[in-house]
């Protein structure tokens, strides 16, 4: 059961597709609302209650202990003190005496303090604009514990609307670095891994292959013929993937800018001039994508890309991030020449220290410009009121990819397209899926990944995965295997680091053959992969999830944080420690231990309870649950294991467990349109 709840006067965010009726009370059913307008709502927590949600956050999955804050952030340092991350994501889970889901629908700065000041109380506070607060409760026919934290996460999936799909070539293995300079450096990479026989499906291009940094175009000294290298790659069955960033550059006779600044599609300050701030380009104005033309115009300009061959992007810098304003940069020279000629002492040599970074995402540039107030489109035209752009800043990043998602389907009506951003907010998950940005090349990390990836799903990003080997600092060869064994199960997994790294691609380590194991795992399980995917998007599941959300009334699951069971058959218990030669397990029914090595499978029944397994970093240990199966694309019958997607066949499936069959859903990979039961068909052994 939903109910909703109205506070102040709301800003439309593009959250909610459910038209539900207004509660004529303002009185939530679970807490007390302490004050409407600023809104703050408290609950009061027993000792053993776990809050699930928050989406792209750190810590735990049970996020009790610590102050969070929805305000999308360019944080490429995250740790455990960090507050805020790219993505705003404001749906708990109370997992106590009584089950609830609550979504607090606001754009603005919103505080979740869960434990932190007081352990026993929950305190919600928001600021700027008013809100939508959703209650969910279970149905009738949830009686147990996991079927009710199944209901009320599948009554919000349904709420905020059908989570995207890309093309099956985007659940490939993906390559990426900040670095790839030019069409040698790209082919290099394709030869590379093609000689040794290594899977690979796409090549990420960061922000090298523009001419100048300025979005939707190819520097053709770089890539002479971009067109012909699409083509030359989809060939070898690879897929180029270029970034867009959110600033478009200043400049005159570059024709986005000029068509921007033409019809008054850039966001501007009070004065009615437009807003600029530094990013790669240098000085660069922001689209307006609350401005219904606007969004459009955006959109469309992806048309560039895709008439040369491209059919998947990646949005970057989306917060948006900013390296300064015009203000901000004046006010710091000016700041800095005041020291000149001082004595600097302890009470002044830090503040002039720090001056170089000040100007980065400086909160008060956020306050400097405004934007059209969002409006439904669905329902017609909106106002030309204004409104300042800190008072709905969670949204941009999402209504960029709101842009993009509308903008390739114009484009491409019958085919899916591949689109992915760092900035989010719910809402987004409709149009894109989102990798968890900037991480850093540590094995806390890799655990973050695994913790982080339920409460995405819960909040409708399904496809999403982190940068493996971390993207800042030098990785090492077990790191980027460990984090490879991980990314076997994550719908989008790629492998991305920041130019001034040690190079990190599979063939640069020793023994590539043992990477491509790994790799071969991948693709083996794409069908199993796929089909789950798929089933959860349409039918509003979770496609990684607690063990809670099966076993929640075993207690030794209740905080377990480190094994997630992916799709309706399998555990997984990734290795996060280095040198580790294996880990222990919990195993909360009868399963089927499934050991991957040398590019074959190893089955063995494993009983209930604790469990320590060997795991060899060439390895991939993982478990299927009792009673189910889960189909394998094997190399029999003298087939090779595929070197891209397009060879994956389904025709021939092994299936692993102790279940009698699997369903299958499989489609062409790219009609938009998705049908279960046409598509759905029973592999038995």
């Amino acid at each position: 059961m939903v109910k909703k709840f109205v506070f102040g006067q709301p800003v439309y965010t593009g959250a909610v597709v459910e038209d539900i009726s207004e509660e004529k009370s303002q009185t939530l059913s679970f807490g007390k609302v302490e004050s409407a307008f600023p809104f703050k709502w408290n609950l009061s927590l027993e000792k053993n209650d776990i809050i699930y949600g928050l989406g792209e956050s750190v810590r735990g999955m049970n996020k009790r202990g610590f102050k969070y804050v929805s305000w999308c952030s360019d944080v490429p340092n995250q740790h455990d003190n960090t507050p805020s991350m790219y993505g705003a994501h404001n749906f708990l889970l109370v997992f106590a005496k009584d089950i609830f889901g609550i979504f607090f629908d606001t754009p603005s700065r919103i505080t979740f303090d869960i434990g932190w000041t007081d352990y026993d109380q929950l305190t919600v506070t928001t600021e700027d604009t008013g809100l939508e607060v959703y209650i969910l409760t279970p149905e009738k026919n949830a009686v147990t514990s996991a079927e009710k934290l199944s209901d009320v996460t599948g009554q919000f999936r349904k709420l905020i609307g059908q989570s995207y799909i890309p093309p099956f070539w985007a659940f490939g293995y993906q390559q990426s670095r900040w670095g790839y300079r030019n069409e040698k450096d790209v082919r290099e990479v394709v030869k590379k891994y093609r000689d040794l026989n290594l899977p690979l499906d796409s090549v990420c291009l960061d922000i090298d292959y523009m001419e100048e940094y300025e979005d939707f175009t190819v520097d053709k000294k770089k890539f002479p013929d971009f067109a012909k290298l699409n083509s030359d790659m989809a060939k070898e069955g690879i897929h180029l993937v270029p970034i867009i960033d959110a600033g478009v550059k200043v400049k005159e006779g570059y024709s986005v800018y000029e068509e921007g600044m033409k019809n008054k599609f850039f966001v501007t300050k009070a004065d009615g001039k437009e807003f600029a701030a530094g990013v790669w380009p240098g000085r660069s104005h922001f689209t307006d994508f609350f401005n219904d033309d606007a969004r459009a115009w955006f959109g469309e300009k992806y048309r560039v890309l895709t008439d040369q061959g491209v059919e998947g992007f990646w949005n970057d810098m989306n917060e948006p991030a900013m390296f300064y304003s015009d203000e901000s940069l004046a006010e710091t020279f000016n700041k800095i020449k005041s020291y000149e000629g001082k004595n600097l002492d302890i009470d002044n040599f830090f503040d002039f220290t720090s001056l170089a970074g000040s100007t980065f995402n400086r909160e008060d540039d956020y306050a400097r410009f405004f934007h059209k107030l969002p409006h439904n489109p669905d329902k017609g035209s909106g106002s030309e009121e204004k409104i300042c752009h800190n008072k709905i800043h969670n949204i941009y990043g999402a209504w960029m990819t709101r842009a993009a998602g509308e903008g390739l389907k114009k484009i491409s009506p019958e085919k899916r397209m591949l689109i992915y951003s760092r900035a989010s907010c719910i809402g987004a998950h409709r149009y894109g899926g989102i990798w968890q940005g900037d991480n850093a090349s540590t094995w806390a990390h890799l655990l973050l990944e695994i913790k982080m990836m339920p409460g995405l799903n819960m909040c409708g990003f399904l496809y999403n995965g982190a940068d493996i080997g971390g993207f800042g600092d030098s990785s090492t060869r077990d790191l980027v295997m460990r984090w490879l064994a991980l990314g076997v199960f994550t719908p989008l997994m790629r492998n991305h680091a920041a130019w001034n790294t040690r190079e990190q691609e599979c063939y640069s380590f020793k023994n590539p053959e043992d990477f491509k194991s790994i790799l071969d795992l991948r693709y083996a399980l794409l069908p199993y992969i796929y089909s789950e995917f798929v089933k959860c998007a349409v039918d509003s599941k979770m496609f990684m999830r607690p063990l809670t959300f099966d076993f929640a009334d075993d207690s030794r699951v209740l905080c377990i944080e480190d094994q997630l069971l992916v799709g309706e058959g399998i555990m997984i218990a990734p290795v996060y420690t280095q040198n580790a030669r294996g880990r222990m397990v919990y195993l909360p029914e009868d399963m089927t231990m499934v050991r991957w090595e040398n590019s074959k499978a190893t089955c063995t029944p494993v009983k209930k309870g604790d469990l320590y397994i060997e795991v060899p970093e060439e390895s991939v240990v993982f478990f299927v649950r009792k009673g189910k199966a889960v189909p394998l694309a094997m190399a029999e019958n003298g087939r090779k294991m595929p070197l891209s997607t397009k060879d994956i066949s389904t025709e021939n499936l092994i299936l692993v467990g102790d279940g009698k069959s699997y369903s299958l859903y499989e489609d062409d990979g790219y009609t938009r349109k998705i049908d279960l039961a046409s598509g759905m068909r029973n592999i038995e052994k």
